[in-house]
């Protein structure tokens, strides 16, 4: 092993020290996966297996460090540790040696061990040669039966990894797919999550979809909607280059979860029913969020405002209300789904387009983003009259106005709303 590998999984990068392991301890998994082909995580997650007391283990290093503790498996002794940058996940050894573990294990690449006391590594199913040529191997069908999860996660690693998957793997895949309704739609979105985060993971989508994975879960997903996954990441591709900034926001996450990118929520939109109420209840069934589920039904709904010809300002005013921070991901969406060759060369399409977004990524333009002159307290106050939605018309047609430049200051603004009340 090189030195590069070693000091990827040296002790000294841990956030416990390695006295705290009983002999034999093995770090196994994807770290030890990672270290040995250099790919490095900004977040440690270390996998640890011990011939026996795993979860009491678990608790001592939490103790001692006054670490998170997460009992994950009773049953099968499995805890986690919570450490601010790292997470820690100590299992107990199933069978009667390491190598019966390994033999347990999904892939090739993730059942080489490393024994962090004498710096050897075990590998008995030749996972490193398969490393070394960038391939996915099973370690068996049954295994990938048993957890039919790991089905999807052959897609998802080889993605990530830039590896292929080999024959054998990928026909026992196929012929297992049915299986993968046995799984919890949670785990599912996991798994797809990191496909949808980024171009790498489009073809394997495409390519589990066409092995039978994703329909199970998105019964309206086609041939078509595998192509606007790919026209998703064009748009995206030609939006960061044209405004960056957008781009950024692209790749930031939704902001009550941890991994579903506004990326993402694009691509979900190319996935689902294209009717926002029934991808509505399709994306409810599979336990997404309701903030996640209203971003995707309201992409939907909006992205076809961009191809209105000659918006009016307060036709604007209102898209933008009613868009608000699902913005990006309805623009990449419109993009992808107008004529795309046309769009990005820049010609008729993009007119739509470009003052919108200008609007968007102009955090003083008063259409996009209104700084209300007067709030719904002052105006009943002043015009002393009851809360109602009329209230709410009266606070829209003043931020009109203060976009069009007729009213600037609150004296104006209560002036208008009296004269509209009249």
């Amino acid at each position: 092993m090189d030195d590069f590998a070693l000091a990827q999984l040296a002790p000294q990068n841990w956030p416990f020290s390695r006295e705290l392991l009983p002999q034999p301890a093995y770090m196994v998994g994807g770290a030890v996966r990672d270290a040995l082909i250099g790919r490095s995580r900004e977040y440690l997650d270390l996998d640890f297996v011990v011939p026996q007391g795993a979860v009491k283990l678990a608790r001592a290093i939490a103790h001692h460090y006054q670490a998170g503790f997460v009992l994950l498996d009773r049953e099968r002794q499995i805890a986690r540790v919570v450490f601010p940058q790292a997470t820690v996940d100590i299992a107990q050894q199933e069978g009667a040696s390491l190598a019966t573990d390994l033999q347990r294990r999904d892939f090739t690449i993730n059942a080489i061990a490393y024994n962090p006391h004498t710096q050897e590594i075990i590998d008995p199913l030749q996972g490193l040669t398969d490393l070394q040529q960038g391939v996915m191997r099973m370690v068996s069908p049954a295994n990938l039966k048993d957890d039919p999860l790991r089905l999807m996660r052959a897609y998802r690693q080889a993605a990530q990894l830039g590896f292929t998957i080999e024959p054998t793997t990928k026909a026992t895949i196929r012929d297992l797919a049915p299986h993968i309704t046995q799984i919890a739609a949670e785990r599912f979105r996991a798994e797809i999550g990191y496909l949808l985060a980024s171009s790498q993971g489009t073809p394997w989508m495409t390519t589990a979809w066409e092995d039978g994975l994703i329909t199970p879960f998105f019964k309206n997903a086609t041939r078509e909607s595998c192509n606007k996954l790919a026209n998703v990441d064009i748009a995206a591709t030609f939006l960061a280059k044209t405004w960056p900034l957008l781009g950024a926001k692209l790749q930031e996450s939704v902001r009550d979860t941890i991994k579903t990118t506004w990326l993402g929520i694009a691509k979900l939109a190319c996935l689902v029913h294209p009717q926002p109420e029934t991808a509505e209840i399709e994306l409810q069934e599979l336990t997404y969020s309701r903030v996640e589920t209203r971003s995707v039904t309201t992409a939907l709904k909006l992205f076809p405002q961009f191809a209105v010809p000659n918006m009016t300002l307060r036709e604007q005013y209102c898209f933008f209300q009613e868009v608000g921070i699902v913005f990006t991901a309805t623009a990449v969406l419109a993009l992808a789904h107008d004529n795309l060759v046309e769009a990005i060369s820049g010609y008729q399409p993009m007119s739509g387009f470009a003052p919108l977004i200008r609007r968007y990524l102009n955090p003083d333009d008063l259409v996009a983003h209104p700084a209300p002159l007067v709030s719904g307290k002052e105006i009943i106050i002043a015009l002393k009259i009851p809360a109602s939605p009329v209230v709410g018309k009266l606070l829209t047609e003043i931020a009109i106005a203060q976009a069009e430049g007729t009213v600037a200051t609150p004296t104006e603004a209560i002036a208008l709303a009296r004269r509209l009340l009249n």
